[in-house]
């Protein structure tokens, strides 16, 4: 290996010898006699110089998944979707790409991270950056006015990935969503309800659902002296403030954005308050606020909101706070965000947010915006974070090195002597057909402890040995893999016996 770099960088020095003489109009012969000693070096490298080399990678911001963490990814999903149809939720898909004026203007500031595609014969597409416009885009095309739907799939977003804390540019989004005209609150209501029945069942530690208004921050701005063209740019500072400080959030909108030093003062004393629906009738009291027609609207329906949190047994993991902006353009009333918390260093601190793993809000005209006609269709929604929620969980199973099992496998089909492979093939294949997960070793006479050793490396909990005096008794030797226990089961009885003693659901990890 090391004569190689030692030739290959004879090579590279003899071609910039080479390029050298030919920039200098050297002689033809002096050209001619440099070329063949270059040739002469890379005939030494054998055949394989001339092969296209290419970096063996994913690109930026994406990733394989190994068997193992689709395990986990795979029992995640399961945990979400049995939440999501628990509520009586339908399924429905959508292109990957979208033509690209149906996102335009939907994502604020973020519009810059949408990926673009190459024309394609007349028409501009660009890859899905969430799943909520091309939900808002389903229904205005097809005239739906009411569905509770669920999807699960792909999006892409020009990010700047931090792959160690689960942001990616290609990543998994977990859709929940109500379209319809219904009684205020009762829908947003079961959006929380279910964030925290997902959070909960995934055991992912304690976590905490941030909750505000659009509306509420509105007229906060207006009545603070926002100027209204400012209102979205303002937003997504103050949407900051769970990362940076009030400082650096006010600096950016004076310093960067042209608001008054005045003005970025008069926010602040709005933004950092947080609390339960105690804040909320505070604020419904705020001689400023209450005078704001949007901002009592939102403080009315927070409150109306908490009520139907009290009864769903979950107001303790509600937190009402003014600093939630949730930077998307479509949001129009309540928006809610839920944080996992670190324990606290020191006893009396408060606990930390971790991170985002879920969001969502309400959003009233975005269907308005796709409809000819403009007619709205209010809907009010959530989105899983699962690619954080997944980098959690396999960073747990590492930290307690814990076994994942890759399949399902219940049953292997073994064989304690030779020449049973023709018995072993029909075993396997009734199994197949009664609808047992089984295999066998792909070889014609494997030693049974080989078959045995396979059973305790892949997690198959039971092996079905064939033998001589099994075949000649009409039984099979169901043997437990964690015991070692072995039991003579009728053939008739076998399905049966295996579903028995497989049947105990598993945990997540």
């Amino acid at each position: 290996m090391a004569d190689r770099a030692a030739v290959e960088e004879l090579v590279r020095l003899q071609g910039e010898r080479v390029r050298a003489l030919k920039q200098q109009k050297a002689s033809a012969e002096q050209i001619e006699e440099e070329v063949a000693k270059l040739l002469k070096l890379k005939a030494q490298l054998g055949p394989d110089e001339g092969k296209l080399k290419f970096v063996l990678k994913t690109p930026k911001g994406t990733r394989d998944y190994s068997p193992r963490q689709m395990a986990v990814r795979e029992k995640v999903f399961a945990v979400i979707i049995n939440c999501f149809k628990r509520h009586g939720a339908e399924v429905i898909d959508t292109p990957v790409f979208e033509l690209k004026e149906t996102l335009t203007g939907k994502y604020g500031e973020d519009s810059k991270l949408i990926y673009d595609l190459k024309d394609q014969g007349g028409e501009l597409l660009s890859l899905r950056y969430d799943l909520t416009v091309p939900f808002a885009r389903y229904l205005a095309m097809n005239k739906l006015t009411n569905i509770k739907r669920y999807h699960i799939a792909k999006v892409y977003r020009r990010d700047n990935p931090a792959m160690t804390r689960g942001r990616y540019r290609e990543f998994y989004q977990c859709d929940f969503d109500i379209a319809g005209q219904f009684d205020p609150m009762i829908p947003d209501a079961e959006c929380l309800k279910i964030m925290c029945e997902i959070l909960s069942s995934l055991q992912l530690g304690d976590f905490l659902i941030k909750v505000n208004d659009r509306r509420i921050l509105d007229g906060l701005f207006a009545i603070c002296g926002v100027p209204d063209s400012k209102f979205r740019t303002i937003c997504s500072s103050v949407d900051k403030l769970d990362k940076v400080s009030w400082e650096e959030v006010k600096n950016e909108m004076v310093g960067e954005k042209g608001l008054a030093p005045e003005v970025a003062d008069r926010i602040g004393e709005y933004v950092l308050q947080h609390g339960g629906v105690s804040l909320v009738e505070q604020l419904l009291q705020d001689p400023k606020l209450s005078q704001n027609k949007q901002a009592l609207e939102g403080l009315g329906d927070l409150k109306l909101l908490f009520e139907y949190l009290t009864l769903f047994g979950i107001a303790n993991k509600i937190s009402f706070d003014l600093s939630l902006a949730r930077g998307l353009d479509y949001y129009t009333g309540v928006i809610y965000e839920a944080v996992l918390l670190q324990t606290p260093a020191r006893a009396g601190e408060e606990p930390l947010g971790v991170g985002s793993v879920a969001a969502g809000g309400r959003y009233d005209g975005l269907v308005g915006m796709f409809d000819p006609k403009g007619r709205k269709v209010p809907c009010v929604g959530l989105s899983i974070g699962v690619e954080r929620i997944f980098s959690i969980v396999e960073q747990r199973l590492e930290a307690l090195e814990e076994k994942v099992r890759t399949t399902e496998t219940q049953v292997l089909v073994a064989s304690a002597q030779k020449k049973l492979l023709e018995e072993r093939l029909k075993l396997v294949s009734e199994l197949w057909d009664a609808g047992i997960k089984a295999e066998l070793l792909y070889k014609k006479n494997p030693k049974l402890l080989n078959q045995l050793q396979y059973c305790e490396e892949a997690g198959i909990p039971l092996v079905a040995i064939i033998g001589e005096q099994e075949l000649k008794d009409g039984v099979i030797k169901l043997r437990s893999v964690a015991n070692r226990e072995e039991v003579d089961v009728r053939r008739e009885d076998l399905v049966e016996e295996i579903k028995k003693r497989t049947s105990q659901p598993h945990c997540i990890c």
